[in-house]
């Protein structure tokens, strides 16, 4: 008969599922205790400090590209006696919805952006980020979980990268959706705009209040657009905290809406209703984005930041146990011999090699202008010579050289008879001219020697600046790659709005943007897919204002901004022709100056 173990014995497995359910236990008690002592994300303090930054930023908010809107029509700064206070207004509301919508549009897009980098990486790279990137908090429970899960499955490293993409996808179909909504919104709002300009100017009184009618009726769709959000959510959903109330927007009383002539207490109660339900909606979008949006930077690094933070604090530390404060004097000692070994350096590397240049070069040129080889001294063996060879060809030719003679013309004289000398030289050289006409030929040779000296000594003494800005290079270009890289500090150039190279690939690709959606557009109009067609219409405009926000500057620059301009505004009209726009994409990136190519890339 098999004996059974006792009771109180336990197999390894058993215990290792003890110790499995005991780790996260004791770690999760100690984590609460410490995360109650600090304050959450739920607190009333920070919740007030979060929508003050809220209302700061979106009071800077300010759209670029323009309203499809004739150019008569008043803007909110200025008003005609042709409008109305209201029709002002109206257009300050517009700009205010184009501008927070598509201020909304760019936080979305840029947490799409990262949530897909970060779904398309590798499982390590994925179960780095659900650890590691997300503060903290999620490093402490995804750690215990990890090592619980580690110490009774074989599957922990599974396990970790499926809840990362579940983690990402939630994200990012909630962002889709988001940008879907507010980008099919944007688009109606575009549309109706073009339609209705020219009968704003025209006949104001009737057309304010139907637009604002159906901006009214474009807020109710967008309410329901983003009413499925709630009822999707999903059960184990790895979003913190509860998704706020469902959007509900104020809508105009029926008698607004069917009447053709309001009052202006009516169109002021209409416009007031408008500005609220905007706000409604700046507050639903920053709370539903702030809860899938990607996290911040502090959180991506606080690995980073805390490494850093603890090497500062020990640091500091050290740096206070050997300062004055605690009675050492080794800091004091150690800045005394940094200071005199930075003085030695620059004093043997620097000063004296420079002094001893400047000394060496100007102690030349003042020995040089006190006469090494002076003109006078030239001229005075230019004399003797002319002497000599008039002098020889008076005794060789028995005739009387003429005073206007040239030293070339006796010199030739010299040397026929020195050629005949030489046909008998030891006799000549005793008796004859033979010896006469060597000395003469050295004293020409001093001559021509004296004369080259005399060219170089000029030469040297027109170069003296030169061998002076020669020594003073080394000092020239340090300067020069200080100055390139102040400049490069203070001018800031920040992606596509910068004059470099990568500033004008990024606002290319931005034009690769835009023909894509262009033509994406085209394809959804013919499949019949108006829905589709519509969002893809709101992210053109979004890319529209990106482009229009980043060219200004460089196309002002290149004098181009005008025609730049009007060329963004007609991709942007509704009813103008694909395969103009595509044309315009296409002029838009090979001939302006401020989306073309850098030279080297030509």
């Amino acid at each position: 008969m098999d004996s059974q173990p006792p009771a109180n014995e336990s197999t390894p497995s058993t215990a290792l599922s003890n110790v499995g359910e005991l780790v996260p236990f004791y770690s999760s008690y100690l984590w609460n205790r410490l995360a109650s002592l600090l304050p959450t994300s739920n607190s009333i303090f920070l919740g007030k400090i979060s929508n003050l930054y809220r209302q700061t930023v979106s009071r800077k908010r300010s759209i670029s590209f323009p309203l499809p809107l004739p150019s008569d029509f008043p803007s909110s700064s200025t008003i005609t006696s042709n409008f109305s206070a209201d029709t002002a207004r109206i257009h300050g509301v517009l700009e205010e919805i184009m501008a927070d919508v598509l201020s909304n549009l760019h936080d979305i897009q840029k947490s799409l952006d990262f949530w897909r980098s970060r779904a398309e990486g590798s499982n390590a790279r994925k179960a780095y980020f659900m650890i590691f990137e997300r503060g903290p908090t999620a490093f402490v429970n995804e750690s215990t979980k990890f090592v619980s899960k580690s110490l009774s499955e074989d599957s922990a490293m599974q396990h970790l990268c499926q809840s990362s993409s579940s983690h990402m996808t939630e994200r990012m179909r909630v962002l889709v959706e988001l940008r879907s909504a507010l980008a099919s919104f944007l688009a109606q709002l575009y549309v109706e705009l073009d339609k209705r300009g020219e009968d704003l100017v025209k006949n104001p009184e009737k057309s304010l209040p139907s637009l604002l009618a159906v901006i009214n009726g474009l807020f109710s769709n967008l309410e329901g657009s983003f009413s499925h959000l709630h009822a999707e959510r999903e059960c184990d959903s790895s979003v913190d905290g509860s998704y706020p109330m469902p959007l509900v927007f104020d809508r105009l009383p029926e008698v607004n809406e069917e009447g053709s002539q309001w009052t202006d207490c009516e169109l002021t109660d209409a416009i007031n209703l408008v500005h609220k339900n905007l706000e409604k909606l700046n507050s639903y979008l920053s709370v539903m984005v702030g809860k899938h949006r990607k996290p911040r930077r502090m959180t991506l690094y606080w690995v980073r930041y805390t490494c850093g933070a603890v090497g500062l604090s020990v640091f500091s530390i050290w740096l206070l146990r050997h300062s004055s404060l605690m009675g050492s004097s080794d800091i004091e000692n150690w800045v005394h011999d940094a200071k005199e070994a930075t003085m030695s350096f620059f004093s043997d590397h620097v000063e004296q090699p420079l002094l001893s240049i400047r000394d060496e070069l100007f102690d030349t040129f003042r020995k040089r202008h006190k006469g090494v080889m002076e003109t006078e001294e030239v001229q005075l063996t230019q004399d003797s010579l002319h002497r000599m060879l008039r002098n020889f060809c008076e005794q060789a030719t028995r005739e009387k050289v003429p005073d206007n003679a040239s030293d070339q013309e006796m010199l030739e004289v010299v040397m026929n008879r020195y050629e005949k000398e030489l046909v008998h030289p030891i006799h000549n050289l005793l008796s004859g001219e033979l010896a006469r006409g060597l000395l003469i030929q050295v004293q020409k040779l001093k001559l021509d020697i004296e004369t080259a000296m005399l060219e170089l000594d000029q030469i040297l003494r027109a170069n003296e600046i030169n061998f002076a800005i020669l020594a003073a290079l080394p000092a020239f270009f340090l300067s020069i790659v200080m100055l390139t890289v102040l400049r490069t500090w203070l001018k800031k150039d920040s992606k596509a709005q910068g004059r470099g190279r990568i500033a004008r690939i990024h606002r290319r690709l931005l034009v690769v943007e835009i023909e894509k959606r262009i033509m994406q557009y085209q394809s959804y109009i013919e499949q019949g897919r108006d829905k589709d067609a519509e969002t893809v219409f709101g992210l053109l405009i979004y890319s529209l204002e990106r482009l229009y926000r980043v060219v200004e500057k460089p196309a002002r620059a290149t004098d181009e901004w005008d025609l730049v301009k009007q060329d963004l505004i007609e991709l942007g009209r509704p009813q103008q022709q694909t395969s103009y726009k595509l044309t315009v994409t296409q002029r838009l990136v090979t001939v302006y100056d401020c989306l073309l190519p850098s030279l080297k890339r030509q």
